[in-house]
């Protein structure tokens, strides 16, 4: 089936999702959580066949990370669809309303996108997540996976469009499009006025692509070249244990720290706890003359380094001579992405909340917080670099637009 009929199929089946309620919806979403546990044991062998090819194939650790599926990360997918079905929907919504002075009543209510578009990598999770947040919010869903999940997307959106069916509402809630071949990517980017937007997730090649050669709307999500900034009025025993865990909590997300600055005032007290943490951890450093000094694991870094996202056991660190410093190495090389700041210095934390432009900043925090469930959101379709529309982690209300409705009686201008 061409992109361009699964496209149309999917805007019918919109106009029965913009109109469905509540219930129908979070029905539809516990018979999908219901249906992947009991037929995980289907899918575990679809993505050890995915697996198995990626070994050949010589992909990364990183990637065959992302890829993996076992019985308690398809557990853990059924819950987050149990999750989403107990969130508000979000469809109807009054954003705002008022009474104008010539008694027209006005309201801004949220209505869905309607069909929406998602590119994106080895990550088989995605597939549910996006086919659940698309479904909770009105829409329906075009998937076009990599080829190396083809497998394990196939059986999961198999097992998903039988439990949505079985709810009454149409299969076509969710589709997955053809990963052998790119002309799917670029039919999907020319389907203007089939789809209503594009959403990428995955690496900086992939965005940069769709981005550049849609005619689709485009919500851009992010490469993560996520900074610590260490201030020289931090406490360095929460400095090291931030840094950290914003780096090895999990190396293959966009919200891991790559990149971490040191304040030359504090830089020989806390460079060594801080190397010697990434040593013991597996953490590569690829570190300036002023990190080296104190490490000869220190591996020299370019600025490529510094511009790199690595999602790998690797950090660029870099020691700065002032918070001004921090803030121009930070719109040199990061992506708008997160950005975090250790100090007990208030004003400090102020200045650099305020002159850092990303889409989540951080006080003393972890940049793996950047997160929808971590945020409290309880779903996000990703996290959007950009300034329009949305931006930072994307939840439901994000996955829909608005429409104003004016009701008067009779009333002529």
């Amino acid at each position: 089936m061409s992109v361009v009929e699964q496209a149309r199929r999917a805007r019918d089946a919109a106009a029965e999702l913009a109109v469905a309620t509540r219930t129908a919806k979070d029905a539809a979403l516990l018979a999908m959580a219901d249906a992947l546990l009991a037929r995980t044991p289907e899918i575990l062998a679809a993505n050890e066949t995915d697996l198995a090819a990626g070994r050949e194939a010589g992909l990364t650790a990183a990637v065959l990370d992302r890829l993996a599926l076992d019985a308690c990360r398809v557990a853990g997918i059924a819950e987050a669809l149990r999750e989403m079905a107990a969130l508000p929907d979000p469809v109807g919504e009054v954003v705002r309303g008022s009474t104008l002075p010539n008694g027209l009543e006005l309201r801004q209510i949220r209505v869905p996108f309607g069909v929406v578009g998602i590119i994106y990598e080895a990550r088989p999770n995605v597939t549910v997540d996006a086919a659940g947040i698309c479904l909770k919010s009105g829409n329906a869903a075009l998937l076009r996976g990599s080829s190396s999940a083809a497998h394990s997307n196939a059986a999961l959106v198999a097992v998903l469009r039988d439990a949505v069916a079985e709810t009454g509402l149409p299969a076509d809630t969710v589709q997955l499009l053809d990963a052998s071949s790119r002309d799917s990517v670029k039919e999907l980017m020319r389907a203007r006025g089939l789809v209503d937007v594009l959403i990428p997730r995955g690496g900086a090649s992939l965005i940069r692509t769709v981005v550049e050669e849609s005619t689709v709307p485009v919500i851009e999500t992010g490469v993560g070249n996520c900074h610590v900034y260490v201030d020289a009025a931090a406490d360095l025993a929460k400095a090291v244990a931030v840094t950290l865990n914003a780096k090895t909590q999990r190396l293959s997300t966009c919200n891991t720290a790559e990149s971490l600055l040191v304040h030359a005032g504090i830089a020989d007290a806390f460079l060594p706890p801080v190397l010697a943490a990434f040593a013991e951890a597996g953490v590569t450093v690829h570190g300036s003359p002023e990190v080296a000094a104190h490490s000869a694991a220190v591996v020299p870094a370019t600025e490529e380094d510094y511009a790199t996202e690595y999602l790998s056991a690797d950090i660029s660190v870099a020691v700065v001579d002032s918070l001004d410093a921090a803030v121009a190495h930070i719109r040199r090389f990061g992506t708008g992405h997160t950005e975090a700041i250790i100090t007990d210095s208030t004003s400090a934390a102020r200045e650099f909340v305020a002159r850092v432009d990303a889409a989540a900043v951080m006080v003393n925090a972890s940049t793996r917080f950047t997160d929808g469930g971590e945020f409290g959101f309880g779903a996000e379709i990703g996290i959007s670099t950009q300034k329009l529309h949305a931006r930072g982690p994307m939840g439901l209300p994000e996955l829909t637009s608005t429409k104003y409705v004016v009701t008067g009686d009779g009333h002529l201008r």
